[in-house]
């Protein structure tokens, strides 16, 4: 695993007067990545696939360059769960994996089987920010082909979906819409 190396910064930055991710805060996490990669921390410091995925870095002028860093964890995140898969089927065998997959999708499938246009909450507060409802089902739809017709789509597309904003219930609530996303990731994760 190709992680922050000592002796070198391990990604570019950005230019001193724009804006990327604050070095300190990604080289620490990378830092802890790879013990907890290389299995020397204790197993309670262990670094998750979901820890990964929630993982933000906080804004500082000449950064890192955030494409960079944003791949480079969403290959760690992919490795982690992959390993995370092949420890549950070694430990409680593959129908516990089968299950807990069969688990999740159940769940995000009864989501997805709601109307366009009622598939998430709408904020209750006028004005505040939303997702449009129209990119969010349109994003939904092809999940459901991905989930029940085996219609290729890779996690990438979850991971980098971009909806335009909305006002108020005029759109969706944007913290429901991405806990939703995270369990979609999960679970592409989880399967690829």
């Amino acid at each position: 695993m190709d992680l922050a190396r000592p002796d070198s910064p391990p990604f570019a930055r950005v230019g001193r007067r724009e804006v990327g991710y604050n070095t300190r805060q990604v080289d620490r996490f990378l830092t802890r990545a790879r013990t907890s990669y290389d299995g020397e921390g204790p197993a309670a410091d262990a670094i998750t696939s979901g820890d990964v995925r929630s993982m933000a870095f906080d804004p500082a002028r000449g950064g890192y360059e955030p494409q960079a860093v944003d791949a480079a964890l969403d290959r760690l995140e992919d490795v982690l769960a992959q390993r995370e898969r092949d420890y549950l089927i070694r430990t409680e065998g593959e129908h516990a994996w089968l299950r807990q997959i069969g688990r999740t999708a159940a769940v995000l499938r009864r989501r997805l089987h709601r109307p366009a246009g009622e598939r998430f909450r709408r904020p209750s507060k006028q004005g505040t920010p939303s997702y449009s409802v129209e990119d969010v089902d349109r994003l939904c739809d092809d999940l459901l082909q991905y989930l029940e017709n085996h219609v290729p789509m890779s996690v990438d597309v979850v991971r980098r979906a971009v909806f335009r904003e909305a006002r108020g219930a005029d759109g969706y609530e944007e913290a429901q819409v991405d806990a939703f996303l995270d369990r979609v990731i999960e679970l592409m994760a989880g399967i690829d």
